[in-house]
């Protein structure tokens, strides 16, 4: 038998070994070397929301482009922004590139909204698709930028004043710096101030018109026509483009960078947050089941991966722990619905505060489809309590009590009964005949304290 354990516990180790070893070499990245192909251009993809998995990912393209001694990075883009600190790392990237990089918005109905308009002027060269916008790059807090009423009482003008002064310290460091960006290259300034502070946005041949783009071109072929011998400048460098002839080589995200973008979506995180913890409260409620465990373990573990990516508000997450708490403490404790109310608000408040960034806040669907499911769980798990209580013992020596045995001997005070096929030791204050029907009134150990029912004292009778 322990040859056997062992035995398992080998194969065991080594497929985790090799499922370990499969797992790195594909997570692994590829390190430059001297043999590497060199590519010419290479194409990185931005399509969705610009979040940390958006700004690893070109990061780690610009560092690839450079070990390869690429000529030019190409990045096509169609995006409706996102957050500010990711966008600032994708800046940041771009700027300090060796490497010339074009921002193509395509392909068309794409768009470059908000934090997309900030990383079009950071580029080389700033490229569009015909059929393609870009703009409204006004930097908004969650709550919204509106002021109040005609008629405020002081206190509330005084929260309004405070709230217009810090919009206006962000809008103003925005205005800043998507200004500079436009000097550095060249291009438009006055409508980049205009896009933060005004919200305005352009066609892509508007764009041109007005310099705020340098190409407009229908397709990639249109494009790298269009480039070739294009003047730019890279750290302080002048230089002509070469594209003619050459073919590009994309990139395209790994499964690391797509699994991290889906996680770190506002709404999928919240739904494996709430699977998380679900999960673990059914498996500390029914021990030993395992896959509720298993499963709300792995879930709230990749959801507290993604919430550290994201602008969490802690109130947030710590309201929907309470509301959880709450939820599960009203299937356990008769508080006539005040645990379940204050759950749910708690629950339904946190959800909608989790979040701490307007472009990425949790789906009001999810949350009101999300509280309505808990609520359901939670009024379903204390209708089961409320009628588990109300039910009768039927198991155990308390199910005992009430029932009727038989006497095997006549005895007074202590004797035998038989019940449900067992015979058991019994006490009675009165005599006791045999095969009178007694009734029992308690246990006290072993023993079966017992009184003999009154119809046996008129059948005795003459």
């Amino acid at each position: 038998m322990r040859y056997s354990s062992v035995y398992s516990f080998v194969h065991v180790a080594a497929l985790l070994c090799l499922v370990l070893s499969l797992v790195l070499i594909l997570c692994a990245p590829r390190l430059a070397s001297g043999t590497e192909d060199k590519a010419g251009i290479q194409v990185l993809g931005i399509d969705g929301t610009i979040n940390p998995a958006v700004s690893d990912y070109i990061r780690k393209g610009l560092q690839r482009a450079v070990a390869q001694e690429a000529r030019l990075v190409i990045i096509r883009m169609n995006t409706p922004g996102g957050l500010d600190a990711s966008m600032r790392g994708i800046i940041r990237e771009i700027l300090s590139s060796p490497i010339p990089v074009v921002t193509y918005v395509a392909p068309d109905g794409a768009r470059a909204a908000s934090a997309g308009t900030y990383i079009l002027y950071a580029s080389h060269v700033a490229a569009m698709a015909p059929a393609t916008n870009l703009g409204a790059a006004t930097p908004i807090q969650i709550g919204g930028m509106g002021g109040g009423g005609d008629e405020e009482d002081p206190d509330t003008a005084k929260a309004t004043d405070v709230k217009s002064t810090l919009e206006r310290k962000i809008i103003n460091d925005a205005s800043a710096y998507i200004k500079a960006l436009a000097d550095k290259h060249g291009r438009n300034g006055e409508w980049a101030v205009q896009a933060v502070e005004e919200a305005v946005s352009l066609t892509a041949r508007e764009a041109l018109e007005l310099n705020v783009i340098n190409i407009v071109a229908d397709g990639f072929d249109d494009l790298l026509n269009q480039l070739d011998g294009y003047p730019v400048t890279v750290a302080g460098e002048s230089r002509f483009l070469e594209t003619a002839g050459i073919s590009p080589e994309y990139f395209e995200p790994s499964w690391r960078y797509r699994l991290l973008g889906v996680i770190s979506d506002p709404t999928i995180a919240y739904l494996l947050l709430l699977l998380g913890f679900y999960g673990l409260v059914y498996e500390l409620a029914n021990p030993g089941f395992l896959l509720p465990g298993v499963a709300g373990g792995i879930s709230l573990m990749l959801a507290l991966y993604a919430l550290q990516l994201l602008p969490v508000n802690y109130s947030g997450l710590a309201l929907i722990i309470l509301g959880i708490g709450f939820l599960v403490g009203e299937a356990f404790i008769p508080s006539f619905g005040t645990l379940g109310i204050g759950g749910i608000v708690a629950f339904a408040a946190g959800s909608l505060i989790l979040i701490d960034d307007r472009a990425l806040r949790v789906s009001i669907p999810a949350i009101v489809g999300a509280t309505a499911v808990s609520a359901v769980f939670i009024i379903m798990l204390a209708s089961r309590a409320a009628l588990m209580r109300k039910k009768h013992i039927h198991t155990g020596a308390e199910a005992m009590v009430g029932t009727l045995g038989e006497a095997r001997a006549d005895f007074d005070g202590t004797g035998l009964v038989w019940v449900n096929g067992e015979s058991w030791n019994a006490r009675s204050s009165v005599p006791v005949k045999k095969g009178d029907t007694v009734k029992i009134l308690s246990i006290s150990g072993l023993e079966l304290i017992i009184e003999p029912l009154q119809e046996n004292r008129s059948h005795d009778a003459p």
